[in-house]
C-alpha cells in the first residue's frame, strides 16, 4: 500500500494545537539557497518543500540545465553533504503546463507539457502544480476556465499514467493560477485585485467536472490546493503588502471547500507578520523564490566589496563587474522584463526585486566568478567592522555569536534571516 503523502492532509493542519499550520514553499535551484533552508528546517519537524518551476527544469533542461531526475539528484546530494534526512523533502514542480513551448500550436505544446510533467512524477515529484491557463501560438493570452481545466485534467491523466506501477506516495495536486506567468510582474505595481470568493470556488468545481471527465476523479481527491491572489506581489520596484482585511471574504470561503487550502504565490518581501497573517487566513502554502536570491545576492555583493578592500589586487574583475558584463552580453532573461533608460535598467539589472540575475548565477562565467569570490575569502576571519559595512543585516548575529565572521557562513545566515520569517509564520 502506498504511504500517503504528507500534504496529502494539509487542509487539517490549521486544526493543530502545536506545530506547523502552513508550509514554505522554497522555489529555488541555487544550491546555497537549499544548502540554507535544509539548514533552517533541521531545526523543525516539518517536512521540507523545494519546488522547481517549469523553465527552470523540464525534460530540455530548462536554464538550470537540469531535467526532473538531475534536479532530484541535485536536491538529494545537497542534503547528503548537509545532513539533512533526504525523507523529509518533498519536491515540487511549479506552473507546470505549456508555458515554455508557448509559441507552439496548442496541441504540439500540450505534448511537451504532458512529456514535462511525466518525467516529474517518474521522478518523484509529490506535489505538483497544474498551470494552463496560458494561450499558445494563435490563442488569448488568456484562456476560458473551462479550457484550462480540461488541459489541467490532460496533464494529471498524464502524470498519473507515469506512476501507475510505481511505489511510493501518489502526488497531490494544486490547481489555478490567479498570478503573473512564472518570472513575476514587469511593471510598478499598484493597488491589487483579490481573488473572489466566487471564483475560487468556481475554480475547484471546474476542475473536479473536468477531472472527472477525463477519467482522473480519483486524482482528483489529491488535489490539496488552489492558487488565488491574496492581494500580495511584487514587481520591479516596489513590493504589495498583504492586508488581512482585504482577503476576509476569500478566506472564509474555505468553508466551501473544506479538504483544499490556498497557495500564495509571490508572497517575497512580505513581512513576519504578514505571512503569519498568510497563513492563519488559510493561504497555507507560501511560495517564496526571488526573495531568497535577492539576499543571497545582497551578501554576495558584501562579500564583494569586502574581497575588494582586502585583496584589491587579486582578482581581474569584481563579481558585480563579471554579473554586469555577462547581462549586458546576455541580456535575454532580463530585457523583456527591464523597462526604461540605460541607466535604469543598469539599476534593475542589479537591484530589481524581481531579481533576474537569479537566472544568471549557474552559468559559467557568473559561477566561476562566485565561486572565485568565496574562495578568495576562504576560513579568512572577516573583521566586525567590515560586515557592519557592507553586511549590516547580519552584523548583529555576528556579534552575538551565532554566525561565524566566515564568506560562506555570512552568505548563508543573510539567506536564512528571510527563510526564519517564513518557518516562524508557518506555525501560525
Amino acid at each position: 500500500m502506498a504511504q500517503q503523502n504528507p500534504l496529502q492532509d494539509i487542509a487539517r493542519w490549521s486544526e493543530r494545537e502545536s506545530g506547523f499550520k502552513g508550509i514554505p514553499s522554497i522555489c529555488s535551484a541555487h544550491p546555497l539557497v537549499l544548502e540554507a533552508a535544509m539548514l533552517r528546517a533541521s531545526r523543525t519537524d516539518s517536512p521540507l518543500l523545494i519546488e522547481a518551476t517549469c523553465n527552470q527544469v523540464n525534460q530540455d533542461g530548462g536554464y538550470t540545465g537540469m531535467k526532473p531526475a538531475d534536479f532530484r539528484r541535485f536536491v538529494e546530494d545537497i542534503a547528503t553533504r548537509t545532513g539533512f534526512p533526504i525523507d523529509r523533502i518533498i519536491l515540487g514542480g511549479d506552473h507546470l503546463g505549456p508555458n515554455p513551448w508557448k509559441s507552439l500550436a496548442a496541441e504540439e505544446a500540450m505534448d511537451e507539457a504532458e512529456q514535462m510533467i511525466r518525467a516529474y512524477a517518474m521522478a518523484g515529484f509529490t506535489k505538483l502544480h497544474l498551470d494552463t491557463s496560458m494561450g499558445c501560438r494563435g490563442e488569448p493570452i488568456a484562456l476560458p476556465d473551462e479550457l484550462t481545466a480540461t488541459r489541467a485534467a490532460r496533464l494529471a491523466v498524464a502524470a498519473e499514467d507515469a506512476i501507475r506501477d510505481m511505489d511510493g506516495s501518489k502526488p497531490v495536486y494544486v490547481i489555478g493560477t490567479e498570478v503573473p506567468i512564472p518570472g513575476g510582474a514587469m511593471e510598478e505595481l499598484g493597488a491589487l485585485e483579490v481573488t473572489k470568493p466566487e471564483a475560487a470556488v468556481r475554480t475547484v468545481e471546474i476542475h473536479a467536472n473536468a477531472f472527472d471527465a477525463a477519467g482522473a476523479g480519483e486524482a482528483f481527491k489529491r488535489v490539496v490546493g488552489v492558487v488565488v491572489q491574496p492581494g500580495v506581489e511584487f514587481g520591479n520596484h516596489n513590493v504589495i503588502d498583504y492586508v488581512p482585511e482585504n482577503a476576509k471574504a476569500l478566506s472564509a470561503s474555505r468553508s466551501r471547500m473544506p479538504m483544499i487550502v490556498f497557495e500564495a504565490h509571490s508572497t517575497d518581501y512580505q513581512s513576519r507578520e504578514a505571512l503569519r497573517s498568510l497563513v492563519l487566513g488559510g493561504f497555507a502554502i507560501l511560495k517564496v523564490g526571488p526573495g531568497l536570491t535577492f539576499a543571497l545576492r545582497e551578501a554576495l555583493y558584501g562579500l564583494d566589496q569586502i574581497a575588494a578592500f582586502l585583496h584589491p589586487q587579486a582578482r581581474k574583475q569584481t563579481l558585480q563587474e563579471t554579473a554586469e558584463a555577462v547581462m549586458v552580453e546576455q541580456p535575454k532573461d532580463w530585457e523583456k522584463y527591464y523597462e526604461g533608460s540605460a541607466a535604469e535598467q543598469h539599476l534593475q539589472r542589479h537591484y530589481s526585486y524581481s531579481d533576474r540575475i537569479r537566472y544568471y548565477w549557474p552559468q559559467g562565467r557568473l559561477a566561476a566568478a562566485a565561486d572565485e569570490l568565496l574562495a578568495l575569502l576562504g576560513d579568512t576571519i572577516i573583521p566586525e567592522t567590515l560586515i557592519s559595512q557592507h553586511l549590516a543585516r547580519i552584523y548583529p548575529r555576528v556579534r552575538a555569536g551565532l554566525v561565524a565572521p566566515r564568506a560562506r557562513a555570512l552568505a548563508i545566515a543573510a539567506i536564512d534571516l528571510v527563510l526564519e520569517d517564513y518557518f516562524e509564520a508557518a506555525h501560525g
